[in-house]
């Protein structure tokens, strides 16, 4: 099915089915809706890529993850993210092409991907200290958004929510139950919620005039086997409690305690950051950050979406409420 067949059926030009199908204002609403009938009756879908060579949008949003794809199925994050970016793309007529790249890779096919037309805006997940996209993007005429804030892109739209006072948060709790010698598992040093995280966790202690032992700090990696291997180095050096800056890294954690012969909280209390769905489920069910994942996804597709049609060199700066959710894991009714 040809524009010229829609036309005629239509009794409009060409150029008018085309503006129609690129949503150009310059068309009446009568006749809109004219052209738009006849569409939907024959079912036309239109070439995102001639669209696009043609100057229109695809209405296609690239969702970049910059990992490799056994750790996105594996972390209980992304399909919650993915599940957000996807239902507002839906509710706002557009639709999202997954790009997931380990970092060498995606050095090498960055600019090919950004100079190919096929979408219309970036949005960016967990954005890496040196993330070579974020530069190619940074330089690109192309609109994009981060989840997760830059803390040198000042420039750089985002959504986030603050993790540094988050996570300050909940140590502030342990330290209120009366706990003073607490570890944390930290997220990569070079991710930025990693990094705010453990900030924050030295910022409670600050608050309480207590040192920051390094000894009770430990890089993980956000997955449970890092979980479990960080708790592996924390566990002879005797913590009261844990705090574990993710959920998957925590339920390694308490593999690694129950292992090692002890409770939890018993002899070591335990707490986390995210409330992912199997967090109320664990043995004992933890204390955590509840951060609102899938709605951080839609937030940012809906603000990409509202700055590529209201254009503004002011970047869009959204921060999202969090939750202590408070369980069996901190020991609080024992305390």
């Amino acid at each position: 099915m040809k524009l010229e067949e829609i036309a005629k059926l239509s009794g409009v030009s060409r150029s008018t089915v085309s503006r129609v199908i690129n949503r150009d204002a310059r068309v009446s609403p009568l006749t809109r809706e004219r052209v738009q009938e006849i569409i939907q009756r024959l079912n036309y879908q239109p070439n995102a890529v001639a669209r696009s060579l043609a100057g229109g949008r695809t209405h296609v949003l690239g969702l970049v993850i910059p990992m490799g794809v056994s750790r996105l199925f594996s972390d209980p994050y992304f399909p919650l993210l993915i599940q957000g970016v996807s239902s507002a793309c839906n509710a706002h007529d557009h639709s999202v092409m997954l790009w997931v790249a380990d970092p060498d890779y995606e050095r090498r096919t960055v600019r090919q991907v950004l100079n190919n037309k096929f979408i219309d805006g970036v949005v960016l997940a967990s954005s890496l200290l040196d993330d070579p996209l974020l530069e190619a993007l940074t330089d690109a005429d192309m609109p994009f958004i981060l989840i997760g804030r830059h803390p040198s892109k000042l420039q750089v739209s985002y959504v986030d929510v603050d993790n540094q006072n988050s996570a300050r948060e909940i140590v502030a709790h342990l330290l209120r139950l009366g706990y003073r010698r607490i570890a944390t598992i930290t997220g990569p040093h070079n991710m930025i919620a990693g990094i705010d995280r453990l900030e924050g966790y030295r910022a409670a202690l600050r608050q309480w005039g207590l040192p920051a032992d390094p000894d009770l700090i430990v890089e993980g990696d956000f997955t449970e086997d890092g979980g479990y291997a960080a708790m592996q180095r924390l566990i002879s050096r005797q913590p009261e409690a844990v705090f574990a800056a993710s959920d998957a890294m925590a339920v390694g954690a308490l593999r690694m305690i129950r292992d090692a012969g002890l409770r939890v909280p018993q002899d070591i209390a335990a707490v986390s950051f995210d409330d992912m769905p199997f967090a109320a489920r664990t043995e004992p069910p933890l204390t955590t950050i509840r951060q609102p994942i899938a709605r951080a996804g839609a937030v940012a597709a809906e603000t990409l979406i509202d700055m590529m049609e209201h254009p503004d060199p002011s970047p869009r700066r959204v921060i999202l409420p969090t939750e202590l959710v408070i369980r069996a894991s901190c020991g609080s009714a024992n305390r």
